[in-house]
């Protein structure tokens, strides 16, 4: 169980399980969300990122543990008693009403007077700019303005927690990067507790203070976008979080030095501090690509090998190199007039060993 002492929190979810039928969903979650924070939910499809988020807005099976709200238990309520706002990935808006109608449905159902009605969406509007559109429909409006009459409609309930429901995936690349920074510039400034869901990890990264990464109902990591990316826990969380390149193989000791041998039988030299593993784990950005007998410093493992493939992506060149059978990703600057390494020729690596991690798996 979580302490009662985090019970001030914004969301508090301990030894939560939900089951559809006879699958397994959600086993044992235990989490905190902090009051005030933009908090997301990532994994790939499947992973029971989007049943986590509905089970906290109360849709779905009920299920078993405890989910508070301010320090309140709220996992038996109905919905619409949960205090939370929730943004659906179709937006859900009622097409034949305006979108002035839209957003003051939710007042209305409340029995709240006209007056405050009418100060409250006038003032929801603003915040997402689209005041002066008030007396159209939702046909009328682009993706992106119908997505921002949806965060109206659902901040103007003044609502405890914000849940958004992968809200970006029906906009196309250029409109999410604007959503997301309105999404995120809107949150800040009402200061409110945010869930979101997505399985775009760049996504998460850019609009989130912290985030839990979830893979087939079971939490793998949580933490600051930063500190996963750089310190995951397991090779799951490495793997789904942008590009890394894995090795197996097994810690042995020679000497005074620690080395990671392959399972192909190469040595690479480790930082002290490792005592076992299964695999380890470098970012492409993390390696120097150069010619064969450059010098390397104690600061770096020095691999060699033969350039598999390569790949132009504009600021990067992303080489894959045959290092004795394993094929290692190395992201390498590009600069005007810079030479280019071509399929077939021989190459040092240099592995910036501070950033060799070793994981159990």
């Amino acid at each position: 169980m979580i302490d009662n002492a985090h019970d001030s929190a914004g969301v508090v979810i301990e030894d939560l399980n939900l089951s559809f039928g006879d699958t397994h969903v959600l086993k044992g979650v235990d989490l905190v969300i902090k009051q005030g924070e933009f908090f997301a939910f990532l994994g790939p499809s499947g992973s029971g990122k989007s049943t986590l988020l509905r089970a906290i807005a109360g849709f779905g099976p009920t299920p078993t543990g405890r989910i508070l709200i301010q320090g309140k238990d709220i996992a038996d309520l109905p919905p619409w008693k949960r205090d939370v706002g929730m943004v659906f990935q179709s937006y859900a808006l009622w097409p034949h009403m305006t979108v002035r109608k839209n957003v003051a449905f939710g007042l209305e159902e409340r029995k709240i007077s006209k007056h405050e009605i009418d100060e409250r969406v006038d003032k929801a509007l603003d915040m997402v700019g689209l005041l002066d559109l008030a007396e159209r429909r939702p046909s009328q409006l682009s993706g992106g303005q119908q997505q921002r009459i949806a965060l109206a409609r659902t901040i103007v309930i003044e609502p405890k927690v914000l849940l958004l429901d992968e809200p970006l995936s029906n906009l196309d690349a250029n409109l999410r990067i604007q959503m997301r920074r309105d999404i995120r510039e809107l949150q800040q400034k009402l200061q409110l507790t945010t869930i979101f869901v997505t399985h775009d990890q760049e996504e998460a990264n850019t609009t989130s203070d912290r985030m839990a990464v979830l893979d087939q109902g079971v939490i793998q990591q949580v933490g600051a976008p930063i500190d996963l990316y750089d310190n995951p826990a397991n090779l799951f969380v490495a793997k789904f979080l942008g590009t890394a390149n894995i090795i197996k193989g097994a810690v042995i000791t020679e000497g005074s030095a620690l080395v990671f041998r392959t399972d192909r039988g190469m040595d690479i030299p480790l930082n002290q501090g490792y005592t076992n593993g299964r695999s380890i784990v470098f970012r492409p950005q993390n390696v120097d690509v150069c010619a064969t007998g450059t010098g390397a410093s104690e600061a770096h493992a020095k691999l060699n090998g033969k350039v598999d493939h390569m790949e132009f992506l504009g600021s990067i060149i992303r080489y894959g190199v045959d290092v004795n059978g394993d094929v290692v990703l190395v992201d390498h600057a590009h600069k005007l007039g810079e030479a280019v390494f071509s399929v077939g020729d021989s190459v040092d690596l240099l592995v910036d060993r501070d950033s060799i991690l070793v994981l159990a798996a």
